[in-house]
């Protein structure tokens, strides 16, 4: 079954989706959230005031608050070959993108993380180190059996987590070891990963059923670093979640792959609708001090910023 799955990931994910047409047009409230949850569009407390174009199924955004730089992941290609294709950019502010190719030789760079200097990169089986000064690759630490790594966290030790996706695990870059950190069916696809505190926030895809369709989709979940004990928030079901980020209140903004939508989700797993996309809403940034929230467009090759009013 994993390897119809896998399968399945090399020809239609990230390109054509994986569910059918009425699932990825709905804009129904998700199964188990309500209409009063999800409150509508409130577009007014975002004002989008740049997009930034030209990048290749750029997967992820992450801020350098060191030297005001953000970066953005390129898959530029398969998201599970081996073919080098893959590259970072910077990109600024103010939407200018500084350099395109500013690292490349990557395969399917997907989520970052940044913790004292070094940008590290999910690349499918391999987390990858890049000295940020230097722009050069420093360092990488494989899995040998990593299928789909994912989204990255650091924890204010320096520990660095990556989700796998397709096998229920997320691994740990801890004393200089990259392993298996955690592994179980409860983790339901692990995608998004954000560290706060003790506790991880991770937000799931669902459990998959034919390809990455999901009968149930995900929701947000703790977990703690010191017990790897797992609790969900909520457990409402929310959509096929990607990115997640803190909104400096108590409470995480969130984006739905599948259906391209941006919510904000409190600590009890009540989510709001802020906007209405395009499917490929993936690995966003946000920046409070600048007020600002980052949405890269996988399949639009575009990355938007939206002002927080």
């Amino acid at each position: 079954m994993q390897k119809i799955i896998y399968s399945l990931l090399i020809s239609t994910f990230l390109f054509l989706g994986a569910c059918s047409e009425d699932n990825q047009e709905d804009s129904r409230a998700p199964q188990g959230v309500t209409e009063e949850k999800i409150a509508g569009n409130n577009t007014s407390r975002l004002q989008l005031i740049w997009e930034a174009e030209g990048f290749n199924q750029p997967e992820s955004v992450v801020y350098d608050a060191t030297s005001g730089v953000s970066f953005v992941s390129n898959v530029n290609g398969s998201p599970v070959e081996k073919d080098e294709n893959g590259y970072i950019s910077k990109l600024l502010l103010d939407g200018t993108v500084l350099g395109k190719q500013w690292v490349i030789g990557l395969n399917a760079p997907k989520g970052l993380a940044i913790y004292e200097g070094t940008l590290y990169v999910a690349d499918i089986d391999t987390l990858v180190a890049i000295d940020i000064a230097s722009g050069t690759i420093s360092n990488s630490y494989q899995v040998e059996d990593a299928k789909f790594l994912n989204d990255v966290a650091a924890d204010k030790d320096g520990n660095i987590f990556v989700t796998d996706m397709l096998l229920n695990r997320i691994h740990c870059l801890c004393d200089g070891q990259f392993n298996i950190w955690l592994e179980s069916p409860e983790l339901e696809s692990p995608n998004g990963l954000h560290s706060e505190g003790n506790n991880l926030i991770l937000g799931t895809w669902g459990v998959m059923t034919d390809g990455f369709a999901t009968e149930v989709p995900g929701h947000l979940k703790s977990i703690s670093i010191k017990d790897k004990s797992i609790t969900s928030l909520g457990g409402t079901p929310i959509g096929n979640l990607d990115g997640v980020e803190s909104d400096s209140n108590d409470g995480y903004y969130v984006t739905d792959w599948m259906a391209g939508k941006l919510y904000q989700v409190d600590k009890a797993g009540n989510a709001t609708l802020l906007l209405e996309l395009e499917q490929g809403t993936a690995d966003l940034e946000v920046i409070p001090e600048k007020s600002l929230i980052l949405l890269p467009m996988m399949k639009n090759n575009k990355v938007l910023a939206y002002k927080i009013n």
